[in-house]
């Protein structure tokens, strides 16, 4: 009886006969295209996908709460959501797979782009339990990584280059945030001031028609509305110029309180609390309690923004055990101001103890409060009539400029989640007040700066991006033959009629470097047979100017080779000999890689 192929080797072979049709009749750059929509598309979908889940999930737990009193449940549904999303990641996905924005500019950076399969799913199936049980993160960060690695997969399927995995990347982090917020250029805004994705001949084109693509299916499936209700019924004047001014540097103020105390909560979790139970005991208990004494931080908070924005001030108050039918001026604002100071806490909280989501949502709700914040209190205290809901808005674009590093981002994302593109002028004043603001404390957004700490961050600058991508496993080279100290002068000539090399590392007993041996040094001596017996290595070996940690970054090499002015460097694995690294060698690295990731 003839052998019978199983149908996943058939349906193998058959992707692997198209691959090769591909590449044989396709041009890479025309092919980039056709995935780039297939990536918009599919990323719509997923953005689709989480929304709906969390819709339901959500509306299922709380569809029957009282909005006159506080509810119980607060505090019990959202330590019941993420016990269930630790127990999913540590027993069915067994990876990390928080900080989902940060993971993809790792793998931009130091991966060439890849993703696991996995990612495709597990962020989006673990942070719609964990927002839907009230976890006060948002789907933005989840819905990143999950069209990133649908992009890098997609493109691994077909053995497409790193830099057009890059780009497909880029083409699903874009097609979820449009797919999401329903906002494409927002969308293509973000993998150029986030992910900092350069925008080039090749780039462009895959990036819109993706970011295109997801919002299309939001629209087609969801209808034509803004995410958000606004309604622009009180223009802003001129006159409220000075007011914008002041609150842009209010929103950067804001940003940093909100970046460092998300980084302060995180490295408490993660580097004092080594037990994953002790974790989630802490977190839930912190997080249940403010969202049951503030319940507009539980889920996403989009209900809360929507009052804001549309005039409904009171029903921020729902729900809680602060609800009154009179309620005071000083009551909003303490209230609003308590909101502003725990969501940070919060949203820490929900991924210090296991929970999944990201930081989008949460910066929306920061900056629609402090926004609301600052036009309500001036309006009360000197009896001004400055528009709260537009003050809500700008505050949104302003605090996510901030948190995000990414002002036009930011801009954008406001308008277009609103429809209020006639205030693109405040927007645009407090986005970038914001952002100038920020950046005098913290040169990095809240995703990039643990990997700018540990100089593996990829950025728009060119000679920083090119070094980055390098690697120093692969300029090391092996070909010296080490000498040990003990050698003496005629053992010394030997080696070096059997060497190409002019350098000889020195090392002891247990292959630590504790010098060199250099051609020029010995040059003078080396013919002179009365000292062969009489002279050993260590009476001519020096010390080199410097040595190269092997897992320093090729920015700090290049920073050791410019103040020592050497030009070969031995490479060390605490102290322990490996190779020696050269200038020609990194630059002709250096080269190459900037060749090929510039080549368009």
């Amino acid at each position: 009886m003839a052998y019978t192929p199983p149908k996943s080797t058939k349906l193998s072979r058959a992707f692997m006969k198209l691959v090769l049709w591909r590449e044989r009749h396709i041009k890479e750059k025309t092919f980039l295209v056709i995935l780039a929509l297939v990536v918009g598309v599919l990323g719509g979908f997923a953005a689709l996908l989480l929304k709906t889940l969390i819709s339901l999930i959500a509306t299922f737990l709380t569809s029957n709460f009282n909005i006159t009193e506080g509810n119980f449940m607060y505090a019990i549904y959202p330590a019941v959501g993420v016990l269930i999303v630790m127990l999913f990641v540590k027993y069915v996905v067994r990876d990390n797979i928080s900080h989902g924005v940060t993971r993809v500019l790792y793998a931009i950076s130091q991966n060439k782009s890849r993703l696991k399969r996995h990612n495709m799913y597990t962020s989006l199936c673990a942070s719609s339990v964990t927002i839907g049980f009230g976890g006060s993160v948002g789907a933005e960060g989840p819905i990143v990584i999950t069209g990133a690695a649908i992009g890098s997969n997609l493109g691994k399927a077909f053995r497409m280059s790193p830099r057009v995995l890059m780009i497909l990347v880029g083409c699903g982090a874009a097609a979820g945030i449009a797919g999401i917020f329903k906002a494409p250029i927002a969308g293509l805004l973000f993998t150029l001031e986030v992910l900092m994705i350069d925008l080039t001949t090749v780039s462009v084109m895959p990036l819109l028609i993706a970011s295109i693509a997801g919002a299309t299916v939001a629209y087609a499936t969801t209808g034509y509305n803004a995410e958000f209700y606004f309604m622009q019924s009180e223009p802003f004047l001129t006159a409220r110029i000075p007011y914008a001014v002041l609150l842009g540097a209010v929103c950067g103020l804001v940003s940093l309180y909100f970046t460092r105390i998300m980084n302060m909560m995180e490295n408490l979790f993660r580097k004092h609390i080594s037990s994953p139970w002790i974790r989630y005991a802490t977190g839930v208990i912190i997080l249940s309690t403010i969202i049951f004494l503030f319940p507009p931080l539980y889920g996403e908070g989009y209900d809360a923004i929507t009052s804001l924005i549309s005039g409904h001030v009171p029903e921020i108050l729902d729900g809680s055990i602060f609800y009154s039918d009179r309620f005071s001026v000083i009551s909003i604002i303490l209230f609003v101001l308590a909101l502003i100071i725990l969501k940070a806490f919060a949203t820490s909280t929900t991924t210090g103890a296991g929970g999944i989501g990201g930081t989008f949502a949460p910066s929306l709700f920061v900056g629609c409060m402090t926004g609301f914040l600052f036009a309500y209190t001036i309006n009360n205290v000197f009896a001004l009539d400055l528009s709260e809901k537009n003050f809500a808005l700008m505050g949104m674009a302003g605090v996510m400029s901030g948190v995000m590093h990414a002002p036009l981002m930011g801009i954008f994302l406001a308008a277009e989640l609103t429809g209020g593109y006639q205030l693109f002028l405040p927007l645009l004043i407090v986005s970038a007040l914001s952002y100038l603001t920020i950046r005098f404390f913290e040169p990095y957004s809240i995703y990039a700066m643990r990997l700018a700490q540990r100089g593996e961050l990829l950025t728009h600058h060119k000679d920083k991006a090119v070094l980055t991508l390098l690697k120093i496993d692969n300029v090391i080279e092996t070909d010296f033959i080490p000498v040990n100290p003990e050698m003496d002068l005629r053992c010394m000539v030997q080696v070096i009629s059997q060497s190409s090399r002019n350098l000889f590392p020195v090392i002891d007993s247990k292959e630590k470097l504790i010098g060199v041996v250099t051609l020029d040094e010995i040059r003078n001596i080396m013919f002179r047979t009365d000292l062969y017996r009489r002279m050993k290595v260590e009476t001519f070996m020096s010390t080199p100017p410097a040595f190269i940690e092997l897992h320093s970054s090729m920015e700090k090499v290049m920073k050791t080779f410019d103040d020592t002015g050497a030009w070969n460097l031995p490479v060390v694995d605490n102290g322990r000999y490996v190779g020696f690294v050269s200038k020609s060698k990194i630059f002709n690295s250096y080269r190459r890689v900037l060749r090929h990731y510039s080549e368009d």
